[in-house]
């Protein structure tokens, strides 16, 4: 950082969004194209971790340093994948304009979630890239997965 640069504090998840919350699809790319147009060097973002209703949902008080949060997922990119189709997300509800619902949030997107990792799982490629991540991630992930699960049923 031997440069001087300007940028934008803006959290992901106030990007728009028909889901509830911003994510890194389509809209991110569009605020990286204006970014780059008016001749912003940097985008600073809150943390990506995932967040916890327990803690208000503050991504500075996250069950994981190293996970990702699933609501930073794009489902219209995993459209245009083929991942998810247009029936695993109707219908979708209408969020606040104001602020992230985010219970609402999770509520609405589990099920397509869900259903985005089957139809993933179920290709011999998507199988190998799961698994590739599974074993670089081997460090954390095991153990962050029993915590979600033991947490969530508790």
């Amino acid at each position: 950082m031997d440069k001087r640069g300007s940028g934008i504090l803006l959290n992901i998840t106030s990007l728009p969004s028909s889901y509830g919350v911003g994510d890194l699809g389509p809209e991110a790319y569009r605020f990286v194209d204006f970014l780059n147009k008016t001749k912003q060097r940097y985008w600073q973002v809150l943390p990506l971790n995932p967040t916890d209703p327990f803690y208000g949902n503050s991504p500075y008080n996250s069950v994981s340093a190293f996970a990702g949060n699933t609501l930073l997922i794009s489902p219209d990119l995993l459209l245009e994948e083929a991942i998810l189709y247009n029936r695993d997300l109707d219908p979708i509800p209408p969020f606040p304009e104001d602020h992230c619902a985010i219970p609402k949030v999770i509520r609405n997107t589990g099920k397509s979630l869900e259903q985005a990792y089957q139809r993933f799982h179920r290709r011999r490629k998507g199988r190998e890239r799961f698994m590739t991540f599974c074993s670089k991630n081997a460090l954390w992930l095991e153990d962050f997965s029993i915590f979600v699960v033991l947490t969530k049923n508790t």
